[in-house]
């Protein structure tokens, strides 16, 4: 099994996203000791952002060809994607624009765009500081989990989750209880491995 570990959260030790990924590949490679992890940290390592380079010896055309190859290989991705004014971090933005190519990841048809790139598990560890869920008064502002369910889907994947931890700004209590059942999330993820 091949899995690709994405990070894009700049609050480093204090990140709820990055700790929730830390403990999803934790528990995958408790059920799949031999995964292969690829890591990226797109903070401490950002990718520039996307522009129509054609040459094909230019390093950052490198870059993006290595980013959709290792998308492309994986078997599970887990990405840590907390919002940030209502939507994803610009350097997680500038990763998806990197797997978002149309002739790899998706196609044009005379039926409208079909995904490339199905097959592999997603999950989303996704961290907000309010409650934007489904119900909640702030749920119209969430362009965060609906951009990521849209550009996945868009890319043909089917097996996405997320496991979710919001209102982590509003209290210490509120926080700890939005951690605790992120984590119980994560304890049942090994029972639904690919």
């Amino acid at each position: 099994m091949k899995l690709l570990h994405i990070d894009a959260s700049a609050l480093g030790g204090h990140s709820v996203s990055r700790g929730l990924t830390a403990a999803i590949v934790a528990e995958i490679k408790r059920s799949e000791p031999a995964a292969e992890v690829i890591y990226h940290d797109l903070v401490a390592h950002p990718l520039p952002h996307w522009t129509p380079v054609a040459d094909a010896a230019d390093p950052a055309t490198a870059l993006s060809n290595q980013m959709l190859e290792e998308f492309l290989t994986a078997d599970v991705v887990v990405i840590g994607a907390p919002m940030y004014n209502f939507s994803v971090p610009s350097q997680l933005k500038a990763w998806i624009d990197r797997i978002a190519v149309a002739g790899k990841t998706f196609h044009y048809t005379a039926n409208g765009p079909e995904g490339l790139a199905g097959g592999k598990r997603v999950i989303i560890a996704s961290s907000r500081g309010g409650v934007y869920s489904a119900g909640s008064a702030a749920a119209p502002m969430d362009f965060q989990e609906t951009y990521l369910r849209a550009v996945f889907g868009f890319l043909g994947v089917t097996d996405l989750e997320f496991v979710r931890a919001e209102g982590v700004a509003i209290s210490e209590d509120n926080k700890a209880e939005s951690l605790k059942s992120a984590h119980a999330a994560i304890g049942v993820l090994s029972s639904k491995a690919a």
